[in-house]
């Protein structure tokens, strides 16, 4: 099957996100068929829970969907670098390629920060793409917190 990037649902749920009030971040599961899975963009405000990041929410979806607590052979594709909570998660999940669009220097944790897959206690880390739409995930978030001050 040839490659197909769905960053483009991932930056529909992270402009909805934004729509809502929330931190512009969107993320996508897709199995192994190339078939979306689920797909969420950030809640944390309108559920008030801080664990309720995009990639958090379409991973719990994904595995409610599936009935099955892990999704190995699935993809993820996220809008902004995960941060250390969301790459633990995706370690736990067991996800097999990440791709993502804008690098997170302040709260990142896959290339910056706390760098979780490369940790010697990380059991699982997925092949990693970075910089996918990078440039209109980054516009996203700049647009955002730039109405915001």
């Amino acid at each position: 099957m040839p490659f197909a990037s769905h960053m483009d649902r991932a930056l529909a749920q992270a402009r909805a996100a934004a729509d809502r009030g929330e931190v512009p971040v969107g993320a996508v599961v897709v199995a192994p068929s190339g078939a979306v899975v689920s797909e969420a963009g950030n809640r944390t405000r309108e559920l008030n829970d801080p664990t309720a990041h995009a990639e958090i929410l379409a991973i719990r979806t994904a595995c409610a969907a599936l009935g099955q607590e892990r999704l190995p052979d699935h993809d993820l594709y996220v809008t902004l670098e995960p941060c250390p909570m969301c790459a633990g998660a995706i370690s736990f999940a067991r996800i097999r390629r990440l791709y993502y669009g804008a690098p997170d220097p302040k709260s990142g944790g896959v290339s910056t920060g706390a760098r979780v897959f490369a940790h010697p206690q990380c059991h699982h880390a997925p092949e990693v793409y970075d910089g996918m739409s990078e440039k209109a995930a980054s516009a996203l978030l700049k647009d955002f917190f730039e109405a915001r001050r």
